[in-house]
């Protein structure tokens, strides 16, 4: 079943069984009134007859009182009561009361000429005076059972009045007919507008599987019309366009970062094939074996640090990276991480010193760590002209460490700065023919330093150098 004929259907099966709660409570509301007022009439007459026999239910002297010419004599005067109504009204009553009397066994004593052969019923079991329906000759009545007792308290007897309830009948069995084949009348035009509302109502939804069954690779660019009322389906078709915003940005980094990788592997090896096949064209001398060789294998160290920096970030990305957090002295490390670079600065006569405050300690997982400096200092030995300086100063800021390294060099433009930390960006080609570099160095510093927490910013002057800055976080610094 679809969702618009679910609403449709949870909707009138509710609906359904209000309305017939509600058909219900109106027909016995008023068959209670009804039955209500033939009692009031009822209990009106008894007082009558009573009242003429000159007796009370509660002082009652024998049968002797109620004579049949009085009980006749108390229909008529009721039927003449009626007709002076009736008149006055301009109306015919056609309502016949009908009286009898029973002792206390149910024999009956006296009757009303309007019974004829017609017996009313008694019900030996009742207590006090009671209203209830019955049936005699074919005729529904309303009838009453009033107890006579005489003044030591003991029942003698029973007054038994009623009344036709032909009239009321055909009114209740109208309002039952008009009940009935109204509610399923009802029940199939609600089910067909609440179908009809609910389709216009989840027309969005359509939309999106409309939109979401189109989608491909090639039309990303695709988004939900949004509905005019800002109500959940707004959301819904809101937070599905964004939804495709965040997989179209996705799709167009990782098709970047294919192209650009490929790009980045294609070229060493394209050098190092053209280089093999310039060697075997014809023979040459040992020497020149040996550089091309040395040329070669310098390409494939290229190729081979490109590859694990493209593992690295590939394994950030899929969250199987996880730091193994520890504590250090953040100043013996950075002088050991300092030694291992210092042949790669020597070759450019580069000097690197460390401004460090004794005792700074920071936790931190110390592989990663390895990676974020050698990165940064790489890139200030790669940038930073020869005989200059390099100086990574640490020093405690309120309950902080801060790390700065700063080199002489070439420096990046302010409005370059936001970007050096993605993947594959150059400043410029010509920065990358001069250097060699990949551009994944800062992307990776950047990934490595969220996982540990650490803040990583970075200032720069074009021509007059760069500085970066690790500032750890004040709840991993141990004092």
């Amino acid at each position: 079943m679809s969702l618009r004929n679910r609403i449709a259907f949870y909707y009138t099966f509710m609906t359904a069984f209000l309305i017939a709660l509600v058909f219900a409570v109106i027909y016995l509301t008023v068959e209670r009134i009804v039955y209500r007022q033939f009692d009031e009439e009822i209990k009106k007459e008894v007082s009558e007859i009573l009242t003429d026999a000159k007796i009370s239910t509660h002082d009652f002297k024998g049968f002797a009182s109620f004579q049949n010419q009085d009980i006749d004599a108390a229909v008529q005067d009721n039927d003449n009561d009626n007709d002076n109504e009736s008149k006055k009204n301009k109306k015919i009553n056609v309502d016949t009361e009908f009286i009898q009397l029973v002792d206390k066994t149910g024999q009956i004593v006296n009757k009303s000429s309007s019974l004829s052969w017609c017996v009313l019923a008694f019900n030996p079991n009742q207590n006090g005076t009671a209203s209830f329906n019955s049936n005699f000759g074919g005729v529904m009545v309303r009838q009453a059972q009033v107890p006579l007792i005489n003044s030591n308290g003991v029942t003698e007897g029973y007054l038994i009045v009623a009344v036709p309830l032909k009239n009321a009948m055909i009114v209740l069995h109208d309002l039952q007919d008009i009940f009935f084949f109204s509610f399923p009348v009802i029940i199939l035009t609600l089910f067909i507008l609440t179908r009809l509302i609910a389709g216009k109502s989840i027309r969005p939804i359509e939309k999106v599987i409309a939109t979401a069954e189109k989608m491909t690779h090639s039309n990303l660019d695709q988004r939900i019309p949004l509905p005019y009322h800002h109500d959940e389906l707004y959301r819904l078709s809101a937070t599905f366009n964004a939804l495709l915003d965040r997989m179209e940005d996705a799709f167009q980094r990782e098709k970047h970062f294919t192209a650009n990788a490929s790009h980045e592997l294609k070229t060493p090896l394209a050098i190092v094939k053209g280089t093999l096949e310039v060697l075997v064209r014809k023979p040459r001398e040992r020497e020149h074996y040996e550089t091309r060789i040395q040329f070669c294998l310098k390409e494939l160290n290229r190729m081979a640090r490109l590859i694990d920096q493209l593992l690295m970030i590939a394994r950030y990305e899929s969250n199987k990276m996880r730091p193994q957090i520890e504590t250090v002295v953040l100043s013996p490390y950075v002088a050991g991480v300092v030694e291992r670079m210092q042949p790669s600065a020597s070759t450019k006569d580069i000097s690197i010193s460390v401004d460090d405050e004794e005792n700074a300690r920071i936790a931190a997982d110390m592989g990663m760590l390895d990676m974020i400096f050698e990165n940064i200092l790489t890139n200030a030995i790669k940038y930073s002209p020869t005989g200059s300086l390099i100086t990574i100063a640490i020093k405690r800021v309120a309950n902080t460490i801060l790390c700065s390294i700063s080199d002489q060099g070439i420096g990046i433009p302010k409005e370059k700065l936001q970007a050096i930390f993605e993947r594959f960006y150059r400043v410029d080609e010509s920065r990358n023919s001069a250097t060699g570099g990949f551009g994944l160095g800062l992307s990776i510093v950047k990934k490595l330093a969220d996982l540990q927490h650490i803040k990583v910013t970075v200032t720069s002057e074009t021509n007059r150098g760069t500085t970066f800055f690790l500032t750890f976080p004040a709840g991993e610094v141990i004092c």
